[in-house]
């Protein structure tokens, strides 16, 4: 069976694709074949919407209090099947949604991603990994160039519509002085910033 559900924390985590437009220097990808309970979460292929349901259906979910859109890749890269799943998870639980992103759904997508996610997603963590653009480029390595960090901020200010819990998150490689205009940046949106340490 696929690696499309893991448990790390308490948190039910669905991993739905492994495709990310960033390759970013401090990814867990590039240490780490697995996290949580599953040895590996990389995917022989993209489940559809039917194979996540089934797997969720195999599963006993009533241990968790939190389901979590984050895997080997970036859950907006899979958007119509997260959305359905994130609908079947609405109509048949009580679970809090929750999705790990970069951001970079508008891009990716080619349209503006956000709105989709009204009365879906409880909360989203959002990586802003760095203080301007440039930072940016050289950390995340986006696909995108130049043009990533800007759609990024968009993003965070489209989901303060819609999303009644948003998080920004940066690892703790950023130097004190970068980590601080992060936290600014947070500030001036009304959202908290969380350190994430690095995965060696």
């Amino acid at each position: 069976m696929q690696n499309i559900l893991y448990n790390l924390d308490g948190k039910l985590y669905i991993n739905l694709t492994n495709r990310c437009p960033c390759r970013c220097t401090f990814c867990i990808r590039f240490s780490e074949q697995g996290v949580g309970t599953d040895d590996s979460l990389w995917l022989d292929n993209e489940p559809d919407f039917p194979e996540v349901r089934k797997a969720l259906e195999e599963t006993d979910l009533t241990g968790f209090r939190e389901v979590v859109f984050c895997g080997y890749g970036e859950p907006f890269c899979a958007l119509d099947v997260m959305l359905a799943t994130m609908r079947y998870l609405r109509d048949r639980t009580h679970l809090r949604i929750r999705v790990d992103t970069n951001g970079l759904g508008d891009l990716i997508q080619k349209k503006k991603t956000a709105r989709l996610l009204r009365g879906l997603c409880d909360s989203i963590s959002i990586s802003l990994n760095a203080p301007d653009a440039e930072s940016y480029q050289r950390f995340c390595r986006p696909e995108y160039g130049e043009r990533s960090y800007a759609a990024v901020l968009d993003f965070i200010s489209d989901c303060n519509e819609v999303v009644p819990e948003i998080i920004l998150t940066v690892v703790d490689l950023l130097s004190p002085g970068e980590i601080e205009k992060c936290r600014e940046i947070a500030r001036q949106r009304g959202v908290p910033l969380k350190i994430r340490s690095f995965i060696k």
